[in-house]
């Protein structure tokens, strides 16, 4: 994360279509959208699925890949690792930093040989603990989507980490639906994941729109990412839940604006606030020796008078020098 701000991820996923000159194209698009990032997936087939036919590895029964074997999809989806270089290649020419989630340790192992500065674990592997353990070792930051995570996987997760010895660990608050809906994002989770696992806090984003992650950038992440794609009508696996680059551009500028807005901590006022305030002043000639009345003394600004605090204590007492109407009292 640059300048702590927040750290914003294209992810290309399977809207590459099998087509390493579109992946490129979508790379540069991703750039000047704003990305700081472009994420890639690291798998074959096998490291998801076996290509059986029964009841857990046939055709889907609902949802947006009905019909498919996983396996089928899977292929279909993945990236091949021949491709990783030209892309990471693209990627550092554009000004991104490249990485990639791995769903097998041959998948880290592969990684490793491209140097990648850090490593994202998909919701779905979240209770893979011998990958997460492994992939932590490497001594990168991880970054763990916790879409399809209880409170116990989470945990796990993160103490596997810590005893492979990385404790730069950012979780991203995920809804693992496709597209998900925004009533179900429960973005009021970043809070309560900040202070129950001590760790950084991001968002894993599958809904439409830049309402969720700009809100969640507003409530403490400092990783967004969304899934890429030069043109929805393209199709694809991810298609239908990936942003265009234009809509990617537009919810960069709104977290620019809201990371603007949140600002800093801060209670200072300056000599302006000061005459904006209210403080004690004569509002009729007063004499040395006269009493402070309520008829004499009243709260008005600016604030360049005696504070407010001590009006009822001032009442009844008799003044130490003169004062014209319209003078503020003085604390002497």
């Amino acid at each position: 994360m640059k300048n702590n701000r927040t750290f914003i991820i294209a992810e290309l996923s399977a809207n590459h279509n099998n087509d390493l000159d579109l992946a490129l194209r979508t790379v540069k698009a991703a750039a000047e959208s704003g990305a700081d990032a472009i994420k890639v997936q690291t798998y074959t087939a096998d490291s998801l699925a076996i290509d059986v036919d029964n009841e857990f590895f046939g055709p889907k029964k609902e949802g947006l890949w009905k019909g498919i074997r996983p396996y089928d999809l899977y292929t279909e989806a993945s990236l091949p690792y021949d491709w990783h270089k030209p892309i990471q290649k693209a990627a550092k020419e554009h000004g991104l930093i490249f990485f990639s989630s791995p769903f097998d340790l041959e998948g880290v192992d592969f990684l490793e040989t491209l140097n990648v500065p850090l490593y994202k674990i998909a919701s779905f592997e979240i209770t893979d603990i011998p990958l997460i353990e492994y992939t932590a070792s490497k001594g990168k930051p991880m970054i763990i989507s916790t879409g399809v995570a209880s409170e116990e996987d989470i945990n796990l997760a993160v103490e596997t980490c810590r005893m492979a010895g990385n404790y730069d660990i950012t979780l991203l608050k995920c809804t693992s639906q496709y597209p998900a809906k925004i009533e179900d994002a429960n973005l009021s989770t970043i809070t309560d994941m900040q202070q129950r696992f001590n760790v950084k806090i991001g968002l894993s984003d599958h809904t439409m729109g830049d309402i969720v992650p700009t809100t969640a950038v507003a409530l403490g992440a400092v990783v967004i990412e969304k899934h890429f794609i030069l043109n929805r009508n393209l199709d694809g696996p991810d298609s239908s839940f990936s942003m265009e680059p234009k809509e990617f551009k537009e919810m960069v500028d709104k977290v620019r604006l809201v990371e603007a807005s949140l600002g800093e901590v801060s209670y200072k006022i300056t000599e302006k606030d000061i005459y904006k305030r209210r403080s004690l002043f004569a509002v009729k000639d007063i004499k040395k020796g006269e009493v402070f009345t309520k008829e004499n003394v009243r709260s008005v600004r600016p604030g360049v008078g005696l504070h407010t605090k001590f009006y009822k204590t001032l009442l009844g007492e008799r003044s130490n020098r003169e004062y014209r109407k319209g003078d503020p009292l003085k604390k002497n």
